[in-house]
């Protein structure tokens, strides 16, 4: 059996093309790998905000601003996209902006507060936006039935992409670190690497990447944010109609939350709570993108034999497991399995969702179905490290307790993923279609 079928793709798309689509993966990975996980989010708090007791709390403020911003405006930028079939140019801009800002982040130092939070606003925003519009084009590219394995081959070459752009800058970290380097000096350069490999990557998905989606009838008639604003009201007065995707978000608004603080602050708490140093920070989220890549490649074709529903509920229930691993964890060792338990469950819960996403998506509406997924997303990027910088705050920095707490995320996750029907959902696009 061949890894990359061609029957499961949709006629007409050929897979150079779904090779130009994960690139896309592989290239804005770098920036959730380096910049929210392994090197910005703790030289945040350590460096530009001086370790002060309200600098994780900070930290997740920062991200809160950035994720209401695109919870207020990604739905209706995805209905603007399908109505005017502009996936692809507002793909580049978006893509522009999220480089510009994270070579931005170069720029803040310690007590460089202002320019940090302003960089992270603009590059955070964009990204998510990328991330949206991308996902969209998964159903033009991959027929129903094999839905998740197309976008675990994303997933998994997206956390190769990560690898790359971490690999690189700890190969610069250790060297830096070597000549007595202090961090001031050796991030910022660790900020110029991801943006070109950004940048650079994201070619690809430019050249090779089609545009199938064609202008709606009256599409012309309804311009700008007036015509994106109707429609969202037309799809939010037939939500009836989207019982499963609605419970879908739900479901999705608590288990993101969960994640976003494993994204967000775990070398904040393997710092914090276990001692851990910059580079052994690194190492630990290469490991964890390691295990991401092998879990969302292998899990996608597991998911597309035995559903949607019964495979995000297996990888919520691992990830309660990892909360109560690192939550137990006295020294590296547990942490260290904990956290291939969290890259195995990443990779799978994240391609997962969007492969469900993509099923109840009906076909002239996926850029505003992914804008609504997103509008969950970021919405669950909120309240997860909030929740978790309020409970360190309370509790006077006790970040095994903050930890503990998130488990209930992925608990809530599994209740509301009960009374998701698939093939209900599936059946309510295809109604929608016709």
């Amino acid at each position: 059996m061949a890894l990359f079928p061609q029957d499961a793709l949709n006629d007409g798309v050929r897979k150079r093309e779904v090779f130009g689509w994960a690139m896309y993966d592989f290239a804005n990975s770098g920036y959730t790998t380096v910049v929210l996980t392994a090197v910005f989010n703790s030289y945040f708090v350590g460096v530009v905000a001086g370790g002060a007791q309200w600098a994780t709390f900070a930290w997740t403020l920062v991200i809160a601003a950035s994720s209401l911003i695109v919870m207020l405006t990604m739905p209706a930028l995805g209905a603007y996209a399908d109505l005017h079939a502009r996936k692809k140019a507002l793909l580049a801009m978006s893509t522009a902006a999220c480089v510009a800002g994270t070579a931005a982040l170069a720029l803040a130092g310690g007590g460089d507060l202002w320019i940090a939070v302003a960089a992270m606003l603009v590059s955070n925003v964009c990204y998510s936006y990328g991330e949206s519009l991308t996902a969209a084009f998964l159903p033009e590219l991959a027929k129903p039935d094999s839905m998740g394995r197309v976008s675990g081959w994303g997933w998994s070459f997206g956390y190769c992409g990560g690898m790359l752009s971490l690999g690189l800058c700890l190969a610069y970290v250790l060297w830096a670190q070597g000549q007595g380097m202090p961090a001031t000096r050796f991030v910022p350069v660790t900020m110029g690497i991801t943006a070109v490999v950004y940048g650079v990557a994201s070619l690809a998905t430019f050249v090779l990447l089609r545009e199938r989606a064609v202008p709606r009838a009256g599409a012309a008639h309804e311009p700008g944010l007036a015509g994106a604003l109707r429609q969202l009201a037309r799809t939010a007065r037939s939500a009836r109609s989207f019982l499963d995707f609605s419970w879908l978000l739900a479901c999705g608004v608590f288990y993101q939350a969960g994640i976003a603080v494993v994204v967000a602050l775990a070398a904040v708490y393997a710092e914090q709570a276990l001692g851990f140093k910059q580079a052994q920070t690194m190492m630990l989220v290469f490991l964890v993108n390691i295990a991401a890549a092998l879990g969302a490649f292998a899990f996608g074709y597991w998911q597309d034999r035995i559903g949607h529903k019964r495979a995000l509920g297996v990888t919520l229930a691992g990830w309660v497991l990892m909360t109560l691993l690192a939550y137990l964890a006295a020294g590296a060792a547990l942490f260290w399995v904990a956290a291939v338990i969290a890259g195995l469950c990443m990779g799978s819960s994240q391609s997962a969702g969007r492969a469900m996403a993509g099923v109840f998506a009906p076909a002239a509406q996926r850029a505003e179905f992914y804008g609504l997924w997103t509008f969950a997303t970021r919405l669950a990027a909120i309240v997860g490290p909030l929740t978790y910088g309020v409970v360190t705050w309370w509790s006077g920095g006790n970040h095994r307790l903050a930890i503990l707490s998130t488990a209930l995320y992925f608990v809530v996750g599994l209740l509301l993923l009960a009374p998701v029907d698939v093939r209900r959902g599936q059946a309510a696009a295809e109604a929608a279609a016709a």
